[in-house]
């Protein structure tokens, strides 16, 4: 099929979705197009790839590869999946870079989108959403998880060209240090990231760090090798799984898709930076892991561990996350993200924002609207659980 889009250019773009029975070969048309793009790391191929290897059974991915004069400059993966709405009507769900089986996607996709060639980006994405929209039948949706700004406005504009309803299945924001703040403030030089805290904030980190010192010293450590993260990654395991335990929840590491993935997205990942996985030890002991993704000069915290103690002066988790901020600092980056999920560390060290929502689109009937009010209903709920719940420092990704 042909769409001929109204924004960017006036070419025609050619557009198929095909059964990807076989990713060999894929990896070489998806790195060429993402090294022409502006794609986020949860669109590389780095995490694509391996996703894409360790699909539970029963999912059918298909590949949407869009053309312009013949040359890719647009791919995306959707899964579909049938879903019981209120129980009773079926309905078939095309998942951007989801399979929709819940366990296996709590790996979690965020800055989703379709990955487009950076000098078409916009008339891709629209034509490609489109092109999906006017594929839906009236028991079909599109669901599109933790979309980028940019996208979600292609989603509603295809979403008004095709007729169809958009549903908010669930509003977030991410939040983020922007490190050109940070060094405007500071006069042009590298910038003092504490001195732009809150002053309950500054005392808290401050003292934390005095404490932890008077144990012995206080280190911060980047694994160098695959090895070494891969040992962090493993103890990373034991101090959240404990932190989650505690408060009578699963955690991320209860996913059994969740370490075989990650254990390959280090592998590959540390040895050319993507992956970063850090360590923060007081008098030799550990008190604090992260796990960090690198990608176009921006840092993502995706996971931690913290060693929580009875005494309520140490915040290992705040602390954690201001030493790498520091240290991404000093590297020249452009900025320490920390994604959706709420967590209470994070308006107190962000000094940026932006929404990011996961849709649905679909023709709108009431079946959809009455569906789409009991997920807000029990997204209202459990969230106001898990906030009530939820330790200040703890890391909720993943989970």
């Amino acid at each position: 099929m042909t769409f001929r889009p109204t924004t960017d250019t006036d070419e025609a773009i050619d557009i198929d979705l095909l059964p990807l029975d076989r990713i060999d070969g894929l990896a070489g048309m998806w790195s060429d197009l993402e090294a022409r793009s502006d794609g986020s790391f949860f669109l590389s191929w780095l995490w694509i790839g391996h996703w894409l290897a360790l699909l539970p059974p029963g999912v059918h991915p298909h590949l949407l590869v869009a053309r312009l004069h013949g040359e890719v400059v647009g791919l995306a993966v959707l899964c579909p999946r049938v879903h019981w709405r209120l129980g009773l009507l079926r309905t078939r769900c095309w998942m951007l870079h989801e399979t929709g089986d819940r366990v296996f996607d709590r790996l979690f996709v965020e800055y989703n989108g379709i990955l487009a060639d950076r000098r078409h980006a916009d008339s891709v994405a629209s034509a490609c959403l489109r092109w999906l929209g006017s594929r839906l039948t009236r028991s079909d949706e599109l669901v599109l998880a933790g979309l980028t700004d940019k996208a979600e406005v292609a989603a509603r504009r295809a979403a008004a060209q095709t007729g169809h309803a958009v549903q908010v299945r669930l509003a977030d924001t991410t939040q983020w240090v922007d490190f050109d703040r940070i060094r405007a403030a500071g006069g042009g030089g590298g910038g003092d990231y504490r001195a732009g805290l809150g002053r309950n904030t500054r005392s808290a980190v401050n003292r934390t760090e005095r404490l932890y010192q008077e144990r012995g010293g206080l280190d911060y450590r980047v694994a160098a090798t695959v090895e070494e993260a891969l040992e962090d990654f493993a103890a990373l395991e034991v101090l959240h799984q404990a932190s989650w335990q505690a408060r009578g929840e699963a955690g991320a590491f209860a996913n059994p898709a969740f370490r075989p993935f990650h254990e390959r997205l280090i592998a590959d990942g540390v040895p050319s930076g993507a992956i970063r996985l850090c360590r923060i030890s007081a008098g030799g002991a550990p008190i604090g892991y992260l796990y960090n993704m690198v990608h176009r000069n921006r840092v993502m915290n995706y996971q931690g561990g913290f060693a929580f103690e009875k005494d309520n002066r140490l915040k290992p988790g705040l602390l954690s996350h201001v030493l790498a901020i520091e240290d991404s600092l000093r590297r020249g980056e452009d900025c320490y993200d920390f994604m959706s999920t709420p967590a209470g560390h994070k308006p107190l060290l962000a000094n940026a924002e932006q929404p990011m929502n996961w849709l649905a689109l679909g023709p709108d009937r009431l079946s959809r609207r009455l569906d789409a009010q009991w997920r807000q209903a029990r997204g209202a709920l459990a969230e106001t659980v898990k906030r009530s719940m939820r330790g200040w420092f703890a890391p909720a990704k993943g989970s």
